[in-house]
């Protein structure tokens, strides 16, 4: 842990190093200076490389609030070794990531969430589905959860997934469905929240919508917060949005 600079009095900030496969990732870890101890939160960025990452701002959002936050980078990036695959093996760095967070000293390991934005709402599937006894809550905002559809829908982003995939969906469709945490939620046991704007134009609305039938069809505790917005939210809308998942993240999540 090497400490890094933080614009909140009360937030200290590190840049952590851990193992993943071998390689060693890179992560922001954010905490409140006051009390001993906090509920951990698993934070999982979208996006790829540059497009996304992880922001001081953000992280200090929610570790404001009363939270230990941790914000793996993923492999490749901000001097971490390997590269990303869009998660397929990068998401063992999530998973990793909750252990480096449930072994800190301020973290109450009893409570243990995950929150996942675009890319990183699949990632926190996989990793809620990987780690059912630990994680307590999961949050997917505006979170891919079917990687054939993203392809479809983003034609912006076939030449990059053509790359870290290694080919199309057309032509190599169980890359895609391996990408694909749909066929995970079973193992899950954490209630869900999916954020989502129903003009999405990143991650469409059909990304949500998919997500919440295989919930309903598993029987898991799930609820859904639809907005008339986008990918982005206005940053007042942001701000409150983000107030209340907290809230539900503590709460007794029994709604659904």
């Amino acid at each position: 842990m090497q400490r890094y600079p933080s614009p909140h009095p009360e937030i200290q900030l590190f840049v952590v190093t851990y193992l993943s496969q071998g390689y060693r990732v890179k992560g922001l870890l954010a905490q409140p200076t006051w009390g001993k101890r906090f509920p951990g939160l698993l934070y999982l960025r979208g996006g790829i490389k540059q497009v996304g990452k992880v922001r001081v701002a953000r992280i200090i959002q929610f570790a404001s609030r009363g939270f230990v936050v941790f914000a793996p980078y993923y492999r490749g990036n901000e001097g971490g070794e390997g590269n990303e695959d869009f998660c397929k093996e990068d998401r063992n760095d999530a998973y990793e990531g909750l252990i480096v967070l449930q072994n800190l000293a301020k973290v109450n390991s009893e409570s243990l969430h995950v929150f996942g934005f675009s890319r990183g709402g699949a990632m926190a599937l996989f990793t809620a589905a990987h780690y059912p006894n630990l994680i307590k809550s999961v949050v997917v905002w505006g979170g891919v959860s079917d990687m054939k559809l993203t392809y479809e829908e983003r034609n912006d982003l076939r030449k990059m997934l053509k790359r870290v995939v290694g080919g199309s969906v057309y032509k190599f469709p169980e890359r895609y469905e391996a990408r694909t945490p749909l066929h995970d939620v079973l193992n899950i046991k954490a209630p869900v929240l999916i954020i989502h704007g129903i003009y999405d134009q990143n991650v469409g609305f059909e990304h949500a919508k998919r997500l919440e039938e295989a919930l309903k069809d598993h029987q898991k505790i799930y609820e859904t917060w639809y907005y008339e917005g986008d990918h982005h939210f206005s940053l007042r809308k942001k701000r409150q949005v983000t107030h209340d998942l907290l809230d539900w993240m503590l709460s007794d999540k029994k709604r659904g």
